[in-house]
């Protein structure tokens, strides 16, 4: 519907509801909250917009036409709902300072955001302000993508060979897949490095389709293997086992069911120890970028989000 540009604005209507409570330009003033002068000014725009006459002045004070009494609860209506409104989005704006849904692709949501979130809650209270409260959702990549586009998440994070489409982002951290296995594996007493191909080759305990940790490993070995000579016609390596996270997959490994490819945050714990041994792969560059996403502008709403993403960014952090 295409609203006519007849209509008074809203501050006109409030004046003349003021005019008709008050039965003067002046105490309507001192009612709204402005000068007289401007009193005058909007009831001249709403006549003006309107086509009709609404006030009259006369010696004793200013009364409502006909037509300006029939204006007058027309406004009074449509003032309450502006009203209403206005209480909604102030309710919106709160509730982004002081809520924050936030979806994490699983690599990140184990090892790194509950950090980030502790040291953001200890930072609003350091400033004498509430802390937001935090919904968080684990997921693969593919999914957090999926939620942030839908707006279901406010901030997401990821990681993965490229931003995911339809999103803004912003890399705000890096880090390394790495091969490993268990202690008694094959794999583990060899002194050279696999090839890529050798890699490609091996059934590997793994992700489900849609993680940023498959998709890197995959975007990995097709670039690496063609750069060889002989390119094997698949570079995602056949799956022996597949799971639903990272803390599953490491599982399956220190169980024995065989290699796979990791964040070194998730194996640093178990390398440091022996359970696990990292296997070096020759020409093999599985460096990826962690990514923050949002839905909108070229920051993400003002309030928690945009404070979570200004924490993360920090040089130093």
């Amino acid at each position: 519907m295409t609203m006519s540009a007849r209509i008074p604005d809203l501050a006109a209507l409030e004046v003349l509801l003021a005019v008709a409570r008050t039965g003067s330009f002046n105490s309507a003033a001192r009612q709204v909250g402005v000068t007289q002068q401007a009193v005058s000014a909007r009831i001249r725009a709403a006549e003006a917009h309107a086509g009709v006459a609404l006030v009259a002045r006369t010696s004793r004070g200013s009364t409502l036409t006909p037509e300006g009494v029939v204006v007058a609860e027309w406004a009074a209506r449509l003032l309450a709902v502006a009203a209403e409104l206005d209480a909604g989005l102030a309710a919106l704006r709160n509730d982004h300072h002081t809520r924050l849904r936030v979806s994490a692709s699983l690599t990140i949501a184990e090892q790194l955001l509950p950090g980030w979130l502790v040291a953001l809650q200890a930072a609003a209270q350091r400033r004498g302000e509430q802390p937001a409260k935090i919904v968080l959702t684990a997921a693969n990549s593919e999914t957090v993508a999926q939620q942030v586009r839908q707006g279901a998440a406010d901030l997401g994070f990821v990681e993965g060979p490229a931003a995911p489409a339809g999103v803004r982002s912003q890399v705000i951290g890096r880090d390394e897949l790495i091969v490993v296995v268990r202690p008694d594996h094959p794999w583990a007493r060899r002194r050279r490095p696999l090839h890529p191909a050798e890699l490609a080759a091996t059934p590997l305990v793994s992700r489900e389709e849609g993680s940023g940790t498959r998709d890197a490993l995959a975007a990995a070995l097709t670039a690496a293997l063609h750069r060889a000579p002989v390119a094997p016609p698949v570079a995602a390596p056949p799956v022996a086992l597949a799971l639903s996270t990272t803390a599953a997959v490491r599982a399956a490994v220190l169980a024995g069911a065989g290699p796979a490819v990791l964040s070194e945050l998730a194996v640093g714990e178990d390398l440091a120890s022996h359970r696990l041994t990292r296997v070096h792969v020759a020409d093999l560059d599985l460096h990826r970028a962690l990514r923050a996403i949002w839905s909108g502008g070229a920051l993400p709403p003002a309030g928690a989000a945009r404070d979570l993403l200004a924490h993360v960014s920090r040089p130093g952090r």
